[in-house]
């Protein structure tokens, strides 16, 4: 529970010592609660840019946002947004949804919210997410969050198109809470030993049906509310964005980058020797940097990144700052492998000069062969390979799924793969972000794996995998 508040960790100690089992209840409001900010915004934002919404329905909204605020029903501007959703399609809907949680709701989900839904699994409690929001909203999140169980507001669709409908009440105020009861008694689940979270003052009565109520993160009204019925209040910290110091950091940290392998470059030749100049540009290209940003790095069983070279080293994938993170724990003599398509990214080309990576063209897979064989002679001939098994970086922490691509260069090499499980690296530069921020990245190498084969692969692959999930789940001490 590294970088968790001494407030999260004591509510935390708190479910693991109280009642077990499927009969408690943990239920989670959606918006300023699981997630910082509110995804609907995102949903209206991305509508707005792509010229979506007409003047008449924009004056709408304006108008009952404006209602709402001074008195008026909160909930007008929701159904405003649902009749305009009449005639569209359910199915491209759903992947709106998948499509904005990959690009922007993913990144807004808490850290300090995620162990707590992680305490309430582990205690094997029912989780579920409870929301005035839709479950085209709500699902992406929850699926991430590996929460089976939705309780909020359902659109009525008729031959896959959406009526502009609700089925039932907005699941807002005490509708929530209604929902909730509706749920329990269908789940057998006690509220009187249950858990709930929300954030907003008409979460009031859906806090009070659960015998464990906590505002998390609370409006003000809520927090007064908290206050008067005894109620815990928990603070939990937002993702980190990019702040103008973080900006400056990171334009210094680049500038000490390139000086870096400049630096190294010039050494090479100085000295004559290529290798040697290549591996102090390694060397001062991620350790200048990360000193001018602020990021330092805990290592745990740092002595089996030197035990067995070459190798072949596998990690987990969130961020741009993966690849300098794994530069300065290998240190020298390793390539990577890296879709062609990546090549003239200006993140990537002062990387490519002291690295030489092997640049697959994934629509041509005779030049893919032919360059995954030049990498196994690479491999033999001492070069060390890093690559990340899931292919892509992943939005959240949640571990994807492994390809086959690494093992079977460690096989064909008759070299170890050395896993390298990476935690916290998402939270200092977002998937998506040019920025990063301050802070300490978390690493746990995991023991080597030797002698790999076609015959047991699979297996083995899934077996590595449950390490990486198991370690990210339960980081060791």
């Amino acid at each position: 529970m590294s970088g968790l508040s001494g407030e999260v960790r004591a509510a935390i100690d708190a479910i693991e010592a109280g009642p077990q089992g499927p009969e408690v209840g943990a239920f989670f409001d959606l918006d300023g609660t699981l997630v910082a900010g509110y995804t609907a915004a995102t949903f209206y934002g991305d509508r707005l840019k792509g010229r979506e919404v007409s003047p008449a329905e924009f004056l709408r909204t304006v108008v009952t946002a404006v209602d709402g605020e001074l008195g008026g029903d909160p909930t007008r501007i929701a159904h405003v947004a649902f009749s305009a959703m009449r005639g569209e399609s359910e199915e491209a809907f759903a992947d709106l949804g998948e499509r904005l949680f990959r690009a922007k709701i993913a990144g807004t989900i808490r850290r300090e919210s995620r162990a707590l839904v992680a305490a309430h699994q582990r205690a094997g409690h029912t989780v579920a997410v409870a929301s005035a929001a839709t479950s085209y909203q709500v699902r992406p999140v929850a699926r991430d969050l590996g929460v089976e169980h939705l309780v909020c507001t359902q659109l009525v669709v008729e031959d896959g198109q959406f009526t502009g409908a609700t089925d039932g009440p907005m699941l807002w105020g005490r509708h929530k809470a209604s929902g909730v009861r509706r749920f329990a008694k269908a789940h057998g689940v006690d509220l009187a030993q249950s858990y709930a979270y929300g954030n907003g003052y008409e979460d009031v009565a859906f806090l009070s049906s659960v015998g464990h109520p906590t505002a998390l993160n609370p409006h003000r009204d809520l927090r007064s509310a908290a206050a008067r019925l005894g109620w815990p209040v928990l603070d939990l910290t937002d993702p980190v964005g990019g702040s103008l110091l973080a900006s400056g950091r990171t334009v210094a940290a680049l500038a000490g980058m390139n000086a870096g392998v400049t630096a190294g470059i010039a050494y090479g030749l100085a000295r004559r020797d290529r290798s040697e100049g290549r591996n102090l540009a390694v060397r001062l290209a991620t350790r200048i940097p990360m000193a001018v940003a602020g990021v330092s790095l805990d290592v745990l069983h740092e002595e089996r990144l030197w035990t067995h070279r070459p190798a072949v080293f596998v990690a987990n994938h969130q961020s741009s700052l993966d690849i300098p993170v794994l530069g300065r724990l290998l240190d020298r003599d390793f390539t990577i492998v890296a879709k062609k398509e990546a090549r003239w990214d200006p993140r990537a080309i002062v990387g490519s000069v002291v690295i030489d990576p092997a640049w697959i063209d994934r629509s041509d897979s005779g030049s893919a062969r032919a360059t995954l064989d030049g990498v196994v002679d690479r491999i033999r001939g001492g070069t060390s390979l890093m690559i990340f098994p899931e292919g892509t970086r992943s939005p959240t922490p949640v571990l994807g799924p492994f390809r086959k691509g690494a093992f079977h260069l460690a096989a064909q090499s008759g070299v170890p793969i050395v896993p390298v499980v990476l935690r916290n690296t998402g939270e200092l530069m977002g998937r998506s972000s040019l920025v990063l921020n301050p802070g300490v990245v978390d690493v746990c190498v995991l023991e080597p794996e030797t002698d790999w084969s076609a015959d047991d692969m699979s297996e083995r692959i899934a077996s590595l995998h449950a390490k990486f999930a198991d370690t990210l789940a339960r980081w060791p001490s």
